[in-house]
């Protein structure tokens, strides 16, 4: 099998498919190295999060070490956990047309190497995670619950996305758990809204295989909302609005946070104004997006927290 034949089908021209070496493209290709949008987005919530509580603590001293850690963590436990959802998918994905071509349905690896490659990752995350309290520590592991169930919710409910987002918002809970040694009401509150803004950007990134879905059985809510999916995108991004609003008022944030968040809302509604479910290729570039939206909120935390501290 030549190179090319080997990318994944959504994937090409990338420094894994240029750079690195044939025999770790496949390893690479697995944990999404050569997509790297699953871990930003993982990792938004983890930087929110961070800076909120560097801000409200007046102290960010320790902010630099520890979004560098952050970085490195949601990186590599991305890549275990899709590394895992692709082992569990394995048969699903060799059904569906844009997944088909992933390393382990398309033969590249095995269930072993997979599984090895798996753990190696896992041990990186648990090395960042060490750096960090106990009560972080025992906060971050608590996390594994969910990433190891997730991959089984599209075959049982309507509503995947939901444990999606329980996954990929736990970042909203480390920040506090970092700097505080705790979670309160205000990190719960984030919590609530990061899940309702990540149900809204996977049910746009669902919609480029409701078509095959519908054909395999499997659930998501782009088929349960449908034709009804800018409605469903309004209500739960403007509840992700409003949610991460009551988080930063309760944090008594100043005005560049006010001024981050309501450029991530502009950003939300470009999104919901310009899509159009019949146009995959339109619905991938749009799910992507949702890293700029998470940067422009993080950069008015950020400002935030250097002004309060300062």
């Amino acid at each position: 099998m030549s190179d090319t034949s080997a990318r994944v089908a959504d994937s090409t021209g990338n420094w894994v498919d240029t750079l690195a070496p044939q025999w770790a493209r496949p390893y690479l290709r697995l944990s999404r190295y050569d997509r790297p949008i699953g871990s930003w987005l993982l990792l938004m919530p983890c930087w929110w999060s961070a800076a909120l509580a560097a801000g409200m603590a007046r102290d960010i001293r320790h902010l630099p070490l520890t979004i560098l850690l952050f970085f490195i963590g949601a990186f590599v436990m991305r890549g275990a956990g899709c590394a895992w959802n692709d082992i569990t998918d394995r048969d699903l994905d060799a059904k569906v047309e844009r997944t088909r071509s992933r390393p382990l349905p398309a033969g590249q690896i095995t269930v072993t190497q997979a599984l090895a490659f798996l753990v190696a990752q896992a041990l990186v995350g648990l090395a960042v995670l060490l750096q960090f309290n106990r009560f972080a520590v025992m906060t971050g592991i608590a996390s594994l619950v969910i990433v190891a169930i997730y991959p089984f919710m599209k075959r049982v409910t309507w509503w995947p996305q939901v444990f999606l987002g329980l996954a990929f918002s736990w970042g909203a809970l480390m920040g506090f758990a970092v700097t505080f040694a705790r979670v309160d009401l205000t990190a719960l509150v984030l919590y609530a809204g990061s899940i309702a803004w990540v149900i809204g950007y996977d049910t746009i990134y669902a919609h480029q295989d409701a078509e095959d879905d519908a054909l395999i059985g499997v659930k998501s809510t782009a088929r349960l909302f449908g034709a009804h999916t800018h409605q469903a995108l309004i209500m739960f991004y403007g509840l992700a609005v409003m949610l991460i609003g009551v988080a930063l008022a309760s944090a008594e944030v100043r005005w560049p946070a006010w001024l981050g968040l309501a450029a991530f809302a502009a950003h939300l509604a470009w999104q919901i104004r310009r899509l159009n479910i019949g146009d995959p290729a339109l619905c991938l570039r749009l799910f992507k997006s949702n890293r700029d939206a998470g940067l422009l909120l993080f950069a008015g935390l950020l400002t935030d927290a250097a002004m309060r501290a300062a």
